[in-house]
């Protein structure tokens, strides 16, 4: 049963950016850059049929490349850290790939998303980690914003079954209308 979720790659000169934003924090498991990820869709173990289903679905995705720029970083959990992320800057083109990645799911069979879409890049997650000293990381780091990158594709990840995290692994890639990049052009 694989763990499976659409998501879009950061690239790696983002990812480069990205990792000079770590700092020392009890707690925290820093992302490896090769895992940074933005999810559209989680859809966690599933069976095969429908993980066929829902490839099936994002491949019919029709949608224009885009832009977009990693702004501002946060912490989910309130007052009980869980994890230290990247924001994105508003996208309407973004916006537009997580509702279709949303029906693709629901027409395999997956149960309806309840939570609103929150683009974001997870940087850290964090265990037993001080609101104090999160703030205080964030605080020193938190006005980040990145340069521009263009999307070409999303992608079909697999994550470790039952427990997530990376590495993950490209299942299937998805290209958008306009997107050839040549630095996919090898895989």
């Amino acid at each position: 049963m694989p763990r499976l979720f659409a998501g879009i790659e950061v690239p790696e000169e983002i990812g480069a950016e990205l990792a000079r934003l770590r700092q020392p924090l009890p707690g925290a498991k820093w992302t490896d850059p090769a895992d940074f990820h933005i999810t559209l869709r989680f859809a966690g173990d599933v069976e095969r049929p429908v993980a066929r289903e829902f490839a099936a679905g994002l491949a019919e995705i029709e949608l224009d490349a885009f832009e977009l720029r990693l702004a501002g970083l946060g912490a989910f959990g309130g007052n009980d850290p869980r994890a230290i992320y990247a924001g994105l800057e508003r996208s309407d083109a973004l916006a537009a790939l997580a509702r279709a990645t949303e029906r693709a799911a629901r027409s395999a069979g997956l149960q309806p998303e309840t939570r609103a879409f929150k683009p974001h890049v997870t940087l850290a997650r964090l265990r037993a980690t001080p609101p104090e000293a999160v703030a205080r990381v964030l605080g020193r780091i938190g006005a980040f914003r990145s340069s521009a990158f263009f999307v070409p594709r999303f992608v079909l990840f697999s994550a470790k079954p039952n427990v997530g995290g990376g590495p993950y692994v490209a299942e299937e890639t998805y290209q958008l209308i306009g997107g050839y990049d040549p630095a996919y052009a090898d895989e």
